[in-house]
């Protein structure tokens, strides 16, 4: 059993006995997993979201504790559950009406104090991202960055997973061309 194997087995134990109203193991589960939670969100939504839909996600989480059944591992289940948090969010800022048109200046501050910060690759590799579809970086974020495996990425995006191994194909792709060519412009 490889370490990530284990660790996801031992969250999936924490989340079965908090099912069951054990608030140390409901801790655990949290602790465990708030680091995965939150850099999926904001590699998703953004990082000025990434706290509060964190939050959002863990007041679902609580909500639904006691249906979870073990089935997949309680990471899969709760990145699910994440997944859906953003989908809600975006639906959300889709329905109300903008004010303004232009770029959205506390992003742009975000990115220029990361550069100012030393963080140049950083935010390149983000602004990367940002570019590939909503689909496809959510595929690369889910195998690449947080390691799950494809079967678990297919279960947490809802579709199959040769679906979920073309996503990351394409976005390995994707990447790869845009770096060509940053590369061929700065060079």
């Amino acid at each position: 059993m490889s370490r990530s194997e284990a660790e996801d087995a031992r969250l999936t134990k924490l989340a079965l006995a908090a099912r069951s109203g054990d608030r140390g193991a409901l801790e655990g589960f949290i602790r465990g997993t708030q680091r995965d939670v939150w850099r999926f969100i904001a590699h998703l939504a953004g990082v000025h979201l990434a706290d509060d839909l964190a939050q959002e996600t863990y007041l679902r989480t609580l909500k639904s504790i006691r249906r979870f059944s073990g089935r997949s591992s309680a990471r899969t289940w709760l990145l699910s559950i994440a997944r859906r948090v953003v989908v809600d969010q975006v639906r959300y800022e889709r329905s109300r009406p903008r004010t303004d048109a232009g770029a959205d200046w506390a992003a742009a501050a975000d990115r220029g104090a990361g550069e100012r910060a030393g963080f140049e690759g950083i935010v390149e590799l983000n602004m990367l991202l940002e570019e590939l579809d909503g689909e496809r970086r959510e595929a690369l974020l889910l195998t690449q960055v947080l390691g799950l495996s494809y079967q678990e990425t297919a279960e947490v995006c809802g579709c199959p997973i040769g679906t979920v191994r073309s996503r990351v194909a394409r976005a390995r792709e994707q990447l790869l061309e845009k770096t060509a060519q940053q590369s061929e412009g700065t060079g």
